[in-house]
């Protein structure tokens, strides 16, 4: 395949060949063989293809078949209970109402109470926006047999479950989830956007997990190389292909932190195993105590902080010194910014998802959407680095603000080693590659705007706008 007239650096206009899955020359001007597919780029950038380093595959799988109840689709408690009455109508049978998105400003604290009031007659179940919670109703107590059952994992007030289940996914999707959801179509969308390789840090992955992600991508389901965090349980399991190990995730919350030296003897296991550590952090005590752990238990290459919500300049140094990579969410300014002025502590609040702290402090740094609990667009996240504005417009940390060019290489650096060695268009890469339909200045006017024209991973054209639009 010849790609004509590509811009891979401003200004700088080439012919790409693209030959076995890899690049195999780049000229000013390039013959095209006997029969060779040929591709007028038109001036536009040709990029190498995304890499999103922080995602929840099935998660996002299962949340296309969900209902919004949070911001910015629903943004208050009538308009909530109008969303819920109208897909309880419109359901059949004893199908599960599975709600994503929630959080406290439309309508408070809400538990198994409120929503009977609402739904009382239909099993609900919502997720909280930060994938933490469930809130479930009386219908879907009774439907898993857990308003008596006191071994139930369930938040219980005076001895009542209150609906609200905290951090036990695998429980309840016992009772939820017969099959997984296919990834057919949230794989596609990530082509869409021009993201060839992604990594997927739900902590509670095992070797199940591992064995479906290597099967989807075996039979076409998923089109992206995956990179899969866990559990120890993945210590043991070796790569397959385009599945490859990942670190081991482990998920911290200041209010219910692990055994200090249990936590020591985890990491140790995992690095034994030559897996790095990745930690959830996205508070302030959360960061102390992985920093602390990491200290104790010394550190391997590749251990990295996910999200890193509130880094203040006293711990920077300590990131820098230990030589982690950090993983972030820059469109979370975007997405939620006014909430966090309103619940985030002021002195807090200047350190909220820093990006140019890091690079100006040699720390390695890539980004990644979180879904399901943030936008999957990649673009979007470009341009939420670049102006760190919210919703309302407020401009938040604007010394923390990017170019667009160094927006950009947040999502180019390979799965393995997040934040380092960009990835460029180069002679003997392989052709994983994203072509836009515009030239790059058009593009970093507002990224936000992007469009990908052709998604190709190795041999392999996973999107093509030009047969979709015709």
């Amino acid at each position: 395949m010849l790609i004509r007239n590509a811009e891979i650096n401003p200004d700088r206009r080439v012919d790409v060949r693209i030959a076995q899955g890899q690049i195999a020359a780049i000229e000013p001007t390039l013959t095209a063989l006997p029969d060779e597919e040929v591709i007028d780029a038109n001036g536009a950038a040709l990029l190498p293809g995304l890499h999103d380093h922080h995602v929840h595959l099935y998660a996002f799988a299962a949340a296309q078949a969900s209902l919004p109840c949070g911001p910015p689709q629903v943004r208050d408690a009538a308009a909530l209970r109008e969303q819920l009455r109208n897909a309880a109508f419109l359901l059949k049978g004893k199908a599960w109402l599975r709600g994503i998105g929630y959080h406290e400003s439309v309508a408070g604290e809400i538990d198994r109470d409120w929503l009977d009031e609402v739904v009382p007659d239909h099993p609900v179940r919502i997720q909280h926006r930060t994938g933490r919670l469930w809130i479930l109703n009386s219908c879907a107590l009774k439907e898993i047999g857990a308003e008596h059952d006191l071994s139930a994992p369930l938040e219980r007030i005076d001895g009542r479950a209150s609906g609200r289940l905290y951090d036990n996914d695998g429980w309840l999707r016992q009772f939820t989830s017969a099959t997984r959801p296919s990834l057919h179509g949230v794989s596609r969308l990530f082509a869409r956007y021009g993201i060839t390789a992604l990594t997927d840090t739900s902590h509670q992955n095992g070797p199940a997990e591992f064995a479906a992600f290597a099967q989807a991508q075996a039979s076409g389901e998923l089109l992206q190389d995956v990179r899969v965090m866990g559990d120890a349980r993945l210590d043991a399991v070796r790569d397959l292909g385009g599945v490859t190990r990942g670190e081991h995730k482990f998920h911290l919350h200041d209010h219910d932190l692990p055994d200090f030296d249990g936590l020591c003897t985890d990491i140790r296991h995992s690095h034994d195993a030559g897996r790095a550590a990745a930690f959830h952090c996205v508070t302030r005590a959360d960061l102390v105590f992985a920093l602390a752990a990491l200290c104790e238990a010394g550190v391997l290459k590749g251990d990295r902080i996910e999200h890193a919500a509130i880094v203040p300049p006293e711990l920077m140094g300590e990131i820098r010194e230990l030589g982690l990579a950090i993983v972030t969410q820059p469109h979370f300014i975007a997405e939620r910014g006014d909430a966090y002025l309103k619940d985030v502590a002021r002195e807090d609040q200047p350190w909220l998802y820093r990006l140019r702290g890091f690079i100006d402090d040699d720390v390695a740094l890539a980004a990644g959407s979180d879904v399901p609990y943030g936008d999957a667009n990649p673009w979007a996240a470009m341009q939420a680095a670049v102006t760190r504005r919210s919703e309302s417009g407020v401009t938040m940390g604007v010394e923390e603000s990017l170019a667009p060019e160094q927006a950009l290489d947040l999502f180019l650096s390979p799965l393995e080693n997040p934040g380092t060695a960009t990835r460029r268009v180069r002679v003997g890469e392989r052709a994983d590659l994203c072509l836009l339909t515009q030239p790059w200045s058009q593009a970093a006017a507002d990224l936000s705007q992007v469009r990908v024209r052709r998604t190709w991973k190795g041999d392999a054209c996973l999107w093509n706008a030009d047969e979709e639009s015709t």
